[in-house]
């Protein structure tokens, strides 16, 4: 299958959460199957309740590229306002990766990528799970934890199981230059490859619109280093996941 679907994926449940309402037993995705030959699988992790354009935008583009992409909805469960980590996080992922093994994906082709405190979500899949490939963009959380169940990544990031990148934009008041550089030393300690970039001004992201080739805003810095910095998550991908 081809094209955009929506698919659920089911929980690895234990015997003793037979109580659970059968609705949250199943992770509902959104998922882009490459035209040809799939290479691997891409988990988006993303804090939108409806998946926005740019976000199906980069989903096909990860399929153009040979990839099956797949965005679970982290907020089944129907908690208002609360983020995703935790065993909940890990229980949804695991669902994701499960969906991809079973249509043929090898574990070690499986990536993530996440954008925000979604980022934060990927790095700490990566530290937990040993997946193929991690990418973080704007991750928040690097000195303090966002929440009770979050980890502050420059703890987490030790602890790396997968190849992990990160993209930073050095004026965003989130993610400190002070913060990022110490998330940078942290993931050196890991025993896997990492890489951590800042780019000046704000736009260093995926999953926002690249501008038509040929126009006027080529010549933007701002626009180029939008370019460079999707063009290089999708070199790691390319890189890591064989």
């Amino acid at each position: 299958m081809s094209g955009i679907f929506t698919d659920v994926a089911v929980l690895r449940i234990d015997a003793d959460d037979d109580e659970q309402p059968p609705g949250e037993h199943k992770v509902p995705l959104t998922a882009i199957s490459p035209e040809g030959h799939v290479r691997g699988g891409i988990v988006v992790l993303h804090e939108s309740r409806e998946l926005p354009e740019s976000l199906l935008d980069l989903l096909r583009a990860l399929a153009l590229d040979g990839w099956l992409a797949v965005a679970p909805d982290l907020f089944h469960r129907g908690t208002e306002g609360e983020e995703v980590f935790g065993e909940n996080l890990f229980s949804d992922f695991d669902a994701t990766f499960d969906w991809l093994t079973s249509r043929g994906v090898y574990p070690d082709c499986v990536g993530v990528i996440g954008f925000d405190d979604a980022g934060t979500a990927a790095l700490i899949v990566a530290t937990n799970r040993p997946i193929g490939a991690a990418v973080s963009v704007a991750a928040a959380g690097i000195v303090e934890p966002l929440n009770a169940d979050a980890v502050a990544l420059i703890d987490a990031a030790p602890a790396l199981q997968a190849p992990w990148l990160g993209l930073y934009g050095e004026n965003d008041p989130r993610t400190p230059p002070e913060h990022i550089e110490g998330l940078r030393d942290a993931a050196t300690r890991s025993s896997v490859a990492t890489n951590v970039v800042s780019y000046s001004g704000l736009r260093h992201r995926a999953d926002e619109p690249q501008p038509s080739l040929g126009s006027a805003e080529d010549e933007d810095p701002a626009t180029a280093a939008l370019i460079e910095a999707q063009a290089r998550i999708f070199d790691w991908f390319d890189s890591f996941l064989r």
